[in-house]
């Protein structure tokens, strides 16, 4: 049985898990964040720990540009989740919690 998941109006399955979708699109992934202006892609959260599920987001941490807008940003998760068919959360380190921002920066892997 399939379960359907609504993000951003966009119709995602919930059928793979993000890690799974990580590994099967690593180059593509550094293409698309890559096109939009900004670089560095790396996983944090539930996927690089390895406690993602059907359903969990896969947790993507950019560096920006001085070009890279906040519609750019936008468009890389959207493009990313058109392609992954699994939420995608696309962050900058300036946009981190001061909480947990050194341990986000310390713990994330390249894709």
């Amino acid at each position: 049985m399939y379960r359907w998941i609504y993000h951003n109006s966009i119709l995602l399955t919930a059928i793979m898990k993000p890690s799974v979708a990580l590994e099967s699109h690593r180059d593509a992934i550094r293409r698309i964040v890559a096109e939009g202006r900004a670089r560095n892609p790396r996983v944090f959260g539930s996927v690089l720990h390895g406690e993602d599920h059907e359903g969990s987001d896969l947790d993507l941490l950019v560096d920006s540009t001085a070009e890279t807008s906040l519609f750019d940003l936008a468009g890389i998760e959207l493009e990313l989740e058109r392609l992954l068919g699994v939420r995608v959360e696309v962050t900058t380190s300036g946009s981190l919690s001061e909480n947990f921002r050194n341990s986000v920066l310390a713990e994330a892997l390249p894709v």
